[in-house]
């Protein structure tokens, strides 16, 4: 029984399809990439540290984020 073949038709369905993905879910595939292989910097502190030794390559900020002098601090710091 461990020597049985697996039908081509069978193979072909476990392929997965490929899905059209939006931008959110481009995000979200990346991050968790990121997150997998220690590369993702979460909170102000550490991604000012990240953008300021110019290690970034991405940098997401909220749009929730109401304190102005954060979002100076990280705009400045991507420039």
């Amino acid at each position: 029984m461990a020597d049985e073949e697996v039908p081509a038709e069978e193979i072909a369905e476990e392929v997965e399809e490929e899905v059209e993905m939006n931008v959110l879910d481009a995000l979200k595939e990346v991050l968790k990439k990121a997150l997998i292989h220690d590369g993702l910097r979460k909170g102000l502190h550490e991604c000012a540290k990240a953008l300021d030794r110019r290690s970034a390559r991405l940098c997401c900020l909220a749009k929730d984020c109401e304190n102005e002098e954060y979002k100076k601090l990280i705009r400045a710091l991507c420039a």
